[in-house]
């Protein structure tokens, strides 16, 4: 059970307007609260229980989706850096408070499985090297790689340019030619790209295909799916 909220917060926190434009909404009757219509803007209620003309309000709990990302798109709210992946999300997202926000990134030109959140205490959560969440990642290489590096991946030694304190363990898995799967633990700046460069291979092709316990599935790219927050 959610704790009781003041409407008017209610729908402007979710995106539905200025607190100005929503308490309009409830003057004009088309706010109602357990199946009642609902004047007073500073009457209070659980989210759940709230309704908009008729439909009820757009994740009142917080927004927590898998979505995937295509490439060409950056996972910054910064308008400066190009096309973002908010933009391809729905409007009313970019009004909330908190903010939708990813956790974790992928690179512009890399694509797959990116979850997006506006509770950032999950972020945190999923995000956090002590929580050891695995990132599984498809990769195509300029050549196929060495078997030897499957050991070296594996090695907990691995120590990338400009850092002093090597990788966690990553399990690598050759698919044969110049294709590879990746399993991480961390989230590094450009990791899997800087642990292959290490031993002279350029990655072609980057594509995530499972955050922790979040896989893509049929999902297309552009789309996304809506999740069960873990407990």
């Amino acid at each position: 059970m959610q704790p009781l909220r003041r409407i008017d917060q209610i729908l402007a926190s979710l995106g539905y307007g200025s607190r100005r434009k929503v308490r309009r909404f409830v003057v004009d009757g088309r706010v109602t609260v357990s199946g009642g219509v609902q004047d007073d803007p500073g009457g209070k209620a659980e989210p759940a229980s709230v309704q908009l003309d008729g439909a009820p309000l757009e994740f009142p709990e917080g927004i927590f989706v898998i979505f995937h990302k295509p490439t060409g798109c950056v996972c910054s709210h910064d308008l400066r850096e190009g096309r973002r992946v908010y933009d391809l999300l729905p409007p009313r997202w970019l009004q909330r408070s908190p903010a939708v926000t990813s956790i974790g990134r992928l690179d512009r030109d890399t694509t797959g499985a990116l979850l997006v959140t506006d509770n950032h205490a999950l972020v945190h959560r999923l995000t956090s090297p002590r929580r050891h969440v695995e990132k599984v990642y498809q990769a195509t290489l300029d050549r196929a790689p060495e078997p030897r590096l499957v050991e070296e991946f594996a090695s907990g030694a691995l120590l990338l340019a400009g850092e002093d304190k090597p990788c966690a363990t990553a399990q690598l898995v050759l698919r044969g030619g110049a294709e590879v799967e990746i399993t991480l633990t961390e989230g590094r700046f450009h990791q899997v790209k800087r642990m292959f460069a290490h031993f002279g291979y350029e990655v072609c092709r980057l594509h995530r295909s499972r955050f922790g316990d979040y896989t893509l599935g049929d999902l297309a790219a552009g789309q996304w799916r809506a999740l069960v927050p873990p407990g």
